[in-house]
């Protein structure tokens, strides 16, 4: 079952991996493989969300998804998205890009960096809205406990967040951007770029938000529909089974996929930024990811669920919330790629290990026969 599930992206592992250290050495071969787990890491919690969105789609629309879906994933998300970002901030056509970081490297890096304060404020909110929509919130799991808990009691405070966020745009344009790094060594004043493009990335993750919600909300009107359409076959004699989602009802699922997947994707190819200004390492390293991803979301409808990793979601955001900090210093100053990239896996291996020490001691508890109300479980999590 494993290695059907997830063989295809064991196939793609090898060949990009391969293929990296081929065309670029062990450097490109370390990037690459950096980028394929903070991917799977920053999506681990959207496999989850598909796994429970999938599952309630029929054969033909999950096979939609795996398939045509994860076209989009990959080619559009990871691939293209990049080139867009790129182009649009080095102001040149996609296909120049595309030409450029194959037929003259060195401008394409020139042009890169010298867009690069435009791209880390954009992705600087972008993931920073992200980590502080997840921090303010209240959850029933806290990693660590002595910060999470005041931070979700102010987190009620409405628009906190995005307060926030303007604040630290602010001062980075004050800051970082009055001397932003540029090809050649070179520093100059980049600060009406930065506030422009930090504004562009807040509001992206308003609208990705938005278009997500809206969507949820079209799931959630239809799944009542078909709620009703069952009880109404229970009260007749009929097969509750036959009053299954109708054709528009399966479509708004598939939208919300595709709308979920891709506000997703928006945190590990901008995260991506961090790490390198190299389309094809992203796109390799992306890819790979994405093929997980998918994998995981089968594994999950078909097996079970994850979810007793229950920091894993932490770990992840607080690697987005690491990545974003990174891209906006990196305005103004280098921070090589494999460290930045190191940094986000190692915060996803710390809640990975303290989410299984947490079971073993749950394990053991229940082995000794120790009762536990939700409190004390709750407890017992906190201090992992």
């Amino acid at each position: 079952m494993l290695l059907k599930t997830f063989g295809w992206s064991f196939g793609v592992t090898a060949a990009g991996l391969a293929l990296a250290a081929l065309l670029w050495g062990w450097q490109g071969f370390a990037v690459v493989a950096i980028l394929s787990v903070l991917e799977i890491s920053l999506s681990f919690d959207n496999a989850v969300v598909n796994a429970g969105v999938l599952k309630k789609l029929n054969a033909f629309w999950q096979r939609i998804f795996l398939t045509i879906g994860i076209l989009i994933a990959v080619f559009g998300m990871r691939l293209v998205f990049p080139v867009v970002i790129v182009a649009i901030s080095a102001k040149i056509g996609p296909i120049e890009a595309v030409d450029l970081a194959l037929a003259d490297p060195d401008k394409y890096q020139q042009l890169v960096t010298d867009a690069h304060p435009a791209i880390a404020a954009f992705g600087g909110m972008f993931l920073l809205m992200i980590f502080l929509d997840f921090i303010f919130e209240e959850r029933e799991y806290k990693w660590l406990a002595w910060l999470e808990r005041p931070l979700a009691k102010l987190g009620k405070v409405d628009m906190l967040s995005v307060c926030i966020a303007l604040i630290v745009l602010l001062v980075s344009a004050m800051t970082f951007a009055v001397e932003a790094h540029q090809h050649g060594g070179a520093h100059v004043d980049k600060s009406a770029t930065v506030l422009l493009s930090g504004v562009a990335g807040l509001i992206t993750y308003l609208l990705v938000g938005g278009l997500s919600s809206h969507f949820e909300n079209k799931l959630e009107e239809e799944d009542e529909r078909e709620h009703e359409a069952e009880e109404k076959a229970r009260q007749e004699g009929k097969d509750p089974s036959l009053a299954g989602l109708a054709g528009k009802a399966a479509f708004f699922m598939f939208l919300y996929l595709e709308v979920l997947d891709a506000s997703f994707s928006f945190d590990g190819v901008i995260g991506a930024f961090a790490i390198t200004n190299h389309i094809f390492w992203m796109a390799l390293g992306l890819g790979i990811g994405a093929m997980y991803v998918r994998s995981l979301t089968v594994y999950l409808v078909r097996q079970g669920t994850l979810d007793d990793y229950v920091y894993l979601e932490h770990g992840a955001h607080y690697a987005i919330g690491a990545l974003a900090t990174i891209l906006l210093i990196t305005i103004k100053y280098e921070i090589n790629e494999v460290v930045t990239g190191l940094i986000g896996v190692a915060l996803i291996a710390a809640s990975f290990w303290s989410s299984v020490r947490r079971n073993q001691r749950i394990s053991q508890s229940h082995d000794s026969g120790g009762e536990k109300d939700e409190t004390s479980d709750e407890e017992v999590g906190s201090k992992a």
